[in-house]
């Protein structure tokens, strides 16, 4: 099963409702490893000095930006860290739109919300407003090292997260030669727009995505096959299997409560107090470890003479 991107929390007013960010995509692409032709060895990407031509170790490996021809400036990864959103675990609603408002190009990349243990009712509110009001959550969300504009969107059963992508990533279509003005200016006729209007009819059905395959994968799927018999196979090991951690916990809420508390302050979650909450939290089970961790080494270096002298526990 797959591992979560982050768990945290999805807050809009001061509802939070802890969650799982899970991938919503799955690369199906067939990859292809580069071989020497003279011995069919692989051949490996290494990252190499370009002055002096010997490899570079990953530790010795730093990131920098390049502000003019030949000249960086190298960042440490706090750096990057600091330029995101203090709340690295929080997707924060800020406000809510027509979720037909937003244009297809702006449209990036799926993931899933999943609702921790406890969390349904919240999750649910939340996705069947939505539902039926047509809106879409505006909200931002670090994933991994950058932060991200995305949308909070119903779909069946689950709350998708969808990255957006920013307004100067976007090409504007007037920045290429379109055709402008109307139909006459380019002779086409009514009969014409007519007969074109009873083609799409004619093809229109209802979306079922189980009708569309890949084809060319399949094909290319055939051809490795066919080499495979011919020229034979290399066995590869088996995929690890890891287990998915459970989620945390909720308390149970006073919806109610919260909605209209949050509708008449028309405030966001706080998410920097749930943040130093659990870095309370951390900071105690690390001091319960250290304690057991403790207690096992002192007990592994007791010789053996003073074990056997230690009264045994009595039973009860």
């Amino acid at each position: 099963m797959a591992r979560p991107i982050w768990t945290g929390t999805l807050s809009f007013g001061l509802l939070n409702v802890p969650v799982s960010l899970m991938s919503g995509e799955r690369r199906v692409d067939l990859s292809f490893r580069m071989l020497d032709s003279r011995d069919n060895h692989p051949v490996r990407y290494e990252r190499v000095n370009a002055e002096t031509g010997e490899e570079v170790p990953w530790k010795d490996v730093v990131k920098a930006f390049e502000y003019d021809k030949g000249s960086y400036v190298v960042l440490e990864k706090d750096d990057i860290r600091s330029a995101a959103s203090e709340s690295h675990e929080t997707v924060e609603v800020e406000n809510f739109i027509d979720a037909t408002d937003i244009p297809p190009q702006f449209f990036e990349k799926p993931y899933i919300l999943v609702p921790a243990k406890k969390a349904e009712k919240g999750y649910v509110l939340l996705r069947e407003t939505l539902r039926d009001t047509g809106k879409a959550g505006i909200a931002r969300v670090v994933v991994r090292t950058r932060e991200y504009l995305c949308a909070v969107l119903p779909q069946g059963d689950a709350l998708i997260l969808m990255l957006l992508r920013y307004p100067q990533e976007i090409v504007d279509p007037a920045d290429h030669r379109l055709p402008e003005g109307n139909t006459g200016d380019y002779r086409i006729t009514d009969k014409e727009l007519e007969m074109a209007k009873q083609l799409i009819e004619s093809m229109s059905g209802d979306w079922d995505p189980s009708g569309y395959k890949d084809e060319f994968r399949e094909r290319l799927e055939k051809v490795i096959r066919d080499r495979m018999k011919s020229q034979g196979v290399v066995a590869r090991p088996d995929d690890e299997e890891r287990d998915v951690p459970e989620d945390a916990t909720t308390n149970v809420v006073d919806f109610m409560a919260l909605l209209e508390k949050s509708i008449g302050s028309k405030r966001r979650t706080p998410a920097k107090k749930a943040a130093k909450g659990a870095k309370k939290s951390a900071a105690k089970a690390a001091k319960k470890t250290t304690k057991k961790a403790a207690k096992k080494k002192s007990a592994k270096g007791a010789s053996p003479r003073k074990a056997a002298k230690a009264p045994a526990r009595k039973a009860g």
